[in-house]
Protein backbone atom coordinates (compact mmCIF):
# COMPACT_ATOMS: atom_id res chain seq x y z
CA UNK A 1 0.00 0.00 0.00
CA UNK A 2 2.79 2.02 1.11
CA UNK A 3 4.70 1.26 -2.38
CA UNK A 4 1.64 2.42 -4.30
CA UNK A 5 1.28 5.62 -3.05
CA UNK A 6 4.43 7.33 -2.86
CA UNK A 7 4.71 5.56 -7.04
CA UNK A 8 1.31 7.97 -7.24
CA UNK A 9 2.96 10.78 -5.52
CA UNK A 10 5.81 10.65 -7.36
CA UNK A 11 3.91 10.72 -10.66
CA UNK A 12 1.61 13.31 -9.70
CA UNK A 13 5.08 15.43 -9.30
CA UNK A 14 6.54 14.14 -12.29
CA UNK A 15 3.78 14.98 -14.45
CA UNK A 16 2.87 18.10 -13.05
CA UNK A 17 7.09 19.08 -13.67
CA UNK A 18 6.50 18.56 -17.60
CA UNK A 19 3.77 21.05 -18.25
CA UNK A 20 1.85 21.72 -20.93
CA UNK A 21 4.51 21.18 -23.49
CA UNK A 22 5.59 17.96 -22.95
CA UNK A 23 5.09 15.92 -26.04
CA UNK A 24 6.87 12.46 -27.38
CA UNK A 25 6.77 10.31 -30.88
CA UNK A 26 6.71 6.63 -30.31
CA UNK A 27 7.02 4.43 -33.44
CA UNK A 28 5.50 0.97 -33.06
CA UNK A 29 5.98 -2.11 -34.89
CA UNK A 30 3.31 -5.02 -35.05
CA UNK A 31 3.17 -8.65 -35.70
CA UNK A 32 0.47 -10.94 -36.00
CA UNK A 33 0.86 -14.89 -35.85
CA UNK A 34 -2.26 -16.51 -37.71
CA UNK A 35 -2.10 -19.87 -35.60
CA UNK A 36 -5.76 -19.52 -35.48
CA UNK A 37 -6.87 -19.32 -39.28
CA UNK A 38 -6.52 -22.16 -41.95
CA UNK A 39 -7.54 -21.94 -45.73
CA UNK A 40 -10.23 -24.72 -46.51
CA UNK A 41 -11.10 -23.77 -49.70
CA UNK A 42 -10.63 -27.29 -52.07
CA UNK A 43 -10.21 -25.08 -55.17
CA UNK A 44 -6.46 -23.57 -54.22
CA UNK A 45 -3.17 -26.04 -54.37
CA UNK A 46 -0.98 -26.30 -51.42
CA UNK A 47 1.13 -24.27 -53.10
CA UNK A 48 -1.25 -21.38 -53.34
CA UNK A 49 -2.84 -21.41 -49.79
CA UNK A 50 1.22 -20.84 -48.52
CA UNK A 51 1.48 -18.36 -50.77
CA UNK A 52 -1.71 -16.53 -49.25
CA UNK A 53 -0.65 -17.25 -45.82
CA UNK A 54 2.76 -15.29 -46.34
CA UNK A 55 0.76 -12.80 -48.20
CA UNK A 56 -1.34 -12.41 -44.64
CA UNK A 57 1.41 -12.71 -42.16
CA UNK A 58 3.03 -9.82 -44.30
CA UNK A 59 -0.24 -7.48 -44.33
CA UNK A 60 -0.64 -7.88 -40.46
CA UNK A 61 3.14 -6.31 -40.17
CA UNK A 62 3.41 -2.54 -39.83
CA UNK A 63 4.50 0.21 -38.32
CA UNK A 64 2.51 2.49 -36.29
CA UNK A 65 3.50 6.07 -34.87
CA UNK A 66 1.74 7.87 -31.72
CA UNK A 67 2.14 11.50 -31.58
CA UNK A 68 1.46 12.33 -27.52
CA UNK A 69 1.19 14.82 -25.16
CA UNK A 70 0.23 14.89 -21.23
CA UNK A 71 -3.82 14.57 -22.48
CA UNK A 72 -4.05 14.04 -26.32
CA UNK A 73 -2.69 11.90 -29.18
CA UNK A 74 -3.23 11.47 -32.70
CA UNK A 75 -2.26 7.00 -33.48
CA UNK A 76 -1.86 5.67 -37.45
CA UNK A 77 0.12 3.69 -39.87
CA UNK A 78 3.22 4.73 -41.19
CA UNK A 79 3.27 5.45 -45.11
CA UNK A 80 4.83 3.04 -47.15
CA UNK A 81 5.44 2.36 -50.89
CA UNK A 82 3.37 -0.68 -52.24
CA UNK A 83 5.15 -3.59 -53.34
CA UNK A 84 4.57 -3.89 -56.87
CA UNK A 85 2.26 -7.60 -57.40
CA UNK A 86 5.03 -9.81 -59.38
CA UNK A 87 3.40 -11.44 -61.93
CA UNK A 88 1.29 -14.96 -61.47
CA UNK A 89 1.82 -14.89 -57.51
CA UNK A 90 -1.63 -14.84 -55.34
CA UNK A 91 -3.05 -11.32 -54.69
CA UNK A 92 -5.16 -11.09 -51.52
CA UNK A 93 -7.53 -8.66 -50.57
CA UNK A 94 -8.04 -8.01 -47.15
CA UNK A 95 -10.72 -6.56 -45.18
CA UNK A 96 -8.49 -4.46 -42.72
CA UNK A 97 -9.38 -0.82 -42.91
CA UNK A 98 -7.34 1.66 -44.84
CA UNK A 99 -3.51 2.95 -44.16
CA UNK A 100 -5.20 6.13 -43.61
CA UNK A 101 -6.86 5.43 -40.85
CA UNK A 102 -6.31 7.88 -37.74
CA UNK A 103 -7.38 7.79 -33.90
CA UNK A 104 -6.93 10.30 -31.80
CA UNK A 105 -7.84 10.47 -27.65
CA UNK A 106 -8.51 12.95 -25.65
CA UNK A 107 -7.54 11.50 -22.28
CA UNK A 108 -9.04 14.37 -20.38
CA UNK A 109 -12.39 14.56 -22.09
CA UNK A 110 -12.50 10.52 -22.37
CA UNK A 111 -13.23 10.82 -25.44
CA UNK A 112 -11.76 9.53 -28.92
CA UNK A 113 -12.30 10.20 -33.06
CA UNK A 114 -11.03 7.81 -35.24
CA UNK A 115 -11.03 8.31 -39.15
CA UNK A 116 -11.43 5.24 -40.70
CA UNK A 117 -11.68 4.11 -44.85
CA UNK A 118 -14.44 1.27 -46.26
CA UNK A 119 -12.78 1.30 -49.86
CA UNK A 120 -12.83 4.84 -50.73
CA UNK A 121 -15.70 5.69 -48.24
CA UNK A 122 -14.67 8.11 -45.70
CA UNK A 123 -16.56 7.45 -41.52
CA UNK A 124 -15.25 9.96 -39.00
CA UNK A 125 -16.29 7.75 -35.01
CA UNK A 126 -16.75 9.42 -32.30
CA UNK A 127 -17.41 7.98 -29.11
CA UNK A 128 -16.22 7.81 -25.31
CA UNK A 129 -12.91 6.11 -24.66
CA UNK A 130 -13.72 2.25 -23.57
CA UNK A 131 -12.94 2.23 -19.98
CA UNK A 132 -10.37 -0.07 -18.94
CA UNK A 133 -9.45 -2.12 -15.63
CA UNK A 134 -6.35 -2.73 -15.45
CA UNK A 135 -4.86 -5.37 -12.88
CA UNK A 136 -1.26 -4.54 -11.87
CA UNK A 137 1.37 -7.87 -12.03
CA UNK A 138 4.10 -8.23 -9.77
CA UNK A 139 6.55 -8.30 -12.81
CA UNK A 140 9.33 -5.96 -14.40
CA UNK A 141 11.74 -5.70 -16.97
CA UNK A 142 13.71 -3.64 -19.60
CA UNK A 143 12.66 -2.63 -23.15
CA UNK A 144 15.42 -0.54 -24.09
CA UNK A 145 16.52 2.24 -21.47
CA UNK A 146 13.18 1.81 -19.98
CA UNK A 147 11.97 -0.03 -16.63
CA UNK A 148 8.51 -1.60 -17.50
CA UNK A 149 6.34 -2.73 -15.23
CA UNK A 150 2.97 -5.42 -16.30
CA UNK A 151 -0.28 -4.99 -16.72
CA UNK A 152 -3.32 -7.60 -18.03
CA UNK A 153 -6.82 -6.29 -18.72
CA UNK A 154 -9.65 -8.87 -18.93
CA UNK A 155 -11.98 -8.11 -22.67
CA UNK A 156 -15.09 -10.63 -22.32
CA UNK A 157 -16.48 -11.97 -25.89
CA UNK A 158 -19.05 -9.32 -27.41
CA UNK A 159 -22.41 -10.29 -28.70
CA UNK A 160 -20.80 -9.27 -31.92
CA UNK A 161 -18.28 -12.22 -32.19
CA UNK A 162 -20.99 -14.88 -30.71
CA UNK A 163 -23.14 -13.75 -33.51
CA UNK A 164 -20.44 -13.81 -36.03
CA UNK A 165 -19.01 -17.46 -34.97
CA UNK A 166 -22.47 -18.59 -34.51
CA UNK A 167 -23.04 -17.62 -38.46
CA UNK A 168 -20.42 -19.56 -39.49
CA UNK A 169 -21.20 -22.76 -37.26
CA UNK A 170 -24.69 -22.77 -39.04
CA UNK A 171 -22.51 -22.71 -43.01
CA UNK A 172 -20.63 -25.39 -41.96
CA UNK A 173 -23.36 -27.54 -40.68
CA UNK A 174 -24.99 -27.41 -44.02
CA UNK A 175 -22.08 -28.24 -45.95
CA UNK A 176 -20.99 -24.80 -46.90
CA UNK A 177 -17.59 -24.17 -47.07
CA UNK A 178 -15.79 -20.88 -45.69
CA UNK A 179 -13.05 -19.34 -46.26
CA UNK A 180 -11.25 -19.48 -42.57
CA UNK A 181 -11.88 -21.89 -39.94
CA UNK A 182 -13.54 -20.02 -37.03
CA UNK A 183 -12.99 -21.14 -33.24
CA UNK A 184 -15.40 -20.20 -30.50
CA UNK A 185 -15.06 -16.77 -28.93
CA UNK A 186 -13.34 -17.19 -25.45
CA UNK A 187 -12.30 -13.87 -23.02
CA UNK A 188 -9.14 -11.72 -24.24
CA UNK A 189 -6.17 -10.98 -21.86
CA UNK A 190 -4.68 -8.33 -23.18
CA UNK A 191 -0.51 -7.80 -21.57
CA UNK A 192 0.57 -4.76 -21.69
CA UNK A 193 4.05 -3.41 -20.23
CA UNK A 194 4.42 0.44 -19.18
CA UNK A 195 7.11 2.73 -18.12
CA UNK A 196 6.86 5.33 -15.49
CA UNK A 197 9.40 6.86 -17.11
CA UNK A 198 7.30 8.55 -19.71
CA UNK A 199 4.17 9.53 -17.10
CA UNK A 200 1.74 9.72 -19.88
CA UNK A 201 -1.34 7.14 -19.75
CA UNK A 202 -1.40 6.03 -23.17
CA UNK A 203 -0.24 3.35 -25.55
CA UNK A 204 -0.73 1.88 -28.81
CA UNK A 205 -3.84 1.86 -30.71
CA UNK A 206 -7.56 2.21 -28.37
CA UNK A 207 -5.53 1.28 -25.08
CA UNK A 208 -4.50 3.78 -22.54
CA UNK A 209 -5.36 4.27 -19.02
CA UNK A 210 -1.75 2.82 -17.41
CA UNK A 211 0.35 5.22 -15.19
CA UNK A 212 2.83 5.07 -17.82
CA UNK A 213 3.73 5.15 -21.56
CA UNK A 214 2.93 1.37 -22.64
CA UNK A 215 5.91 -0.06 -24.47
CA UNK A 216 4.70 -3.52 -25.42
CA UNK A 217 1.32 -4.78 -25.81
CA UNK A 218 0.10 -8.86 -26.43
CA UNK A 219 -3.39 -8.32 -28.01
CA UNK A 220 -4.39 -11.73 -28.70
CA UNK A 221 -1.91 -12.98 -31.76
CA UNK A 222 -1.18 -9.54 -32.18
CA UNK A 223 2.30 -7.83 -30.34
CA UNK A 224 3.12 -3.96 -30.96
CA UNK A 225 6.47 -3.53 -29.47
CA UNK A 226 7.67 0.07 -29.13
CA UNK A 227 11.49 0.79 -30.93
CA UNK A 228 11.66 4.54 -30.90
CA UNK A 229 10.70 7.07 -28.42
CA UNK A 230 11.39 10.60 -29.32
CA UNK A 231 10.84 13.55 -26.29
CA UNK A 232 10.22 17.16 -26.53
CA UNK A 233 11.26 16.68 -30.55
CA UNK A 234 12.96 20.19 -31.75
CA UNK A 235 9.44 21.14 -33.99
CA UNK A 236 6.10 21.12 -32.11
CA UNK A 237 3.95 18.38 -33.01
CA UNK A 238 0.50 19.33 -33.69
CA UNK A 239 -2.05 17.05 -32.38
CA UNK A 240 -5.66 17.35 -33.81
CA UNK A 241 -8.74 15.02 -34.42
CA UNK A 242 -9.47 14.26 -37.71
CA UNK A 243 -12.33 15.64 -39.59
CA UNK A 244 -13.14 14.11 -42.65
CA UNK A 245 -16.24 11.35 -43.18
CA UNK A 246 -19.28 10.86 -42.82
CA UNK A 247 -19.81 11.16 -38.83
CA UNK A 248 -21.13 8.26 -37.10
CA UNK A 249 -20.70 6.35 -33.59
CA UNK A 250 -18.81 3.42 -33.14
CA UNK A 251 -22.06 0.83 -33.20
CA UNK A 252 -23.09 2.63 -36.46
CA UNK A 253 -19.20 1.43 -37.66
CA UNK A 254 -19.25 -1.53 -36.90
CA UNK A 255 -22.76 -2.28 -38.51
CA UNK A 256 -21.50 -0.73 -41.90
CA UNK A 257 -18.13 -2.49 -41.70
CA UNK A 258 -20.23 -6.11 -40.99
CA UNK A 259 -22.82 -5.07 -44.17
CA UNK A 260 -19.49 -4.72 -46.16
CA UNK A 261 -18.05 -8.08 -45.42
CA UNK A 262 -21.09 -9.87 -45.74
CA UNK A 263 -21.33 -7.97 -49.41
CA UNK A 264 -17.72 -9.36 -50.13
CA UNK A 265 -18.84 -13.30 -49.44
CA UNK A 266 -21.01 -15.39 -51.76
CA UNK A 267 -23.69 -17.93 -50.09
CA UNK A 268 -21.28 -20.46 -49.32
CA UNK A 269 -18.97 -17.73 -47.07
CA UNK A 270 -16.16 -17.54 -49.64
CA UNK A 271 -14.45 -13.89 -49.04
CA UNK A 272 -13.23 -12.53 -52.84
CA UNK A 273 -9.64 -14.00 -53.52
CA UNK A 274 -8.02 -12.24 -56.50
CA UNK A 275 -5.38 -13.52 -58.63
CA UNK A 276 -2.99 -12.03 -61.14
Amino acid sequence: MKTTLITTIILLVFVNSFGQQFQGIAYYTSKTQLKDFNITSNDLTPEMKEQMMEKMKKAFEKTYILSFSNSESVYQEEEKLETPNVSGSVKVRLFSGSDRSKLYKNLKEQQYVSEEDIFGKEFLITDSLQKMNWKMMDEQKKIGEYTCYKAQLIIPVSEEDWQRYEANKQKKEVGKTTFLDMKAPKESIIEAWYTLDIPVANGPAKYWGLPGLILELHEENTIFLCTKIIINPKDKIEIKAPKNGKEVSQKEFNAIQEKKLQSMMNEDGVIEIRMN
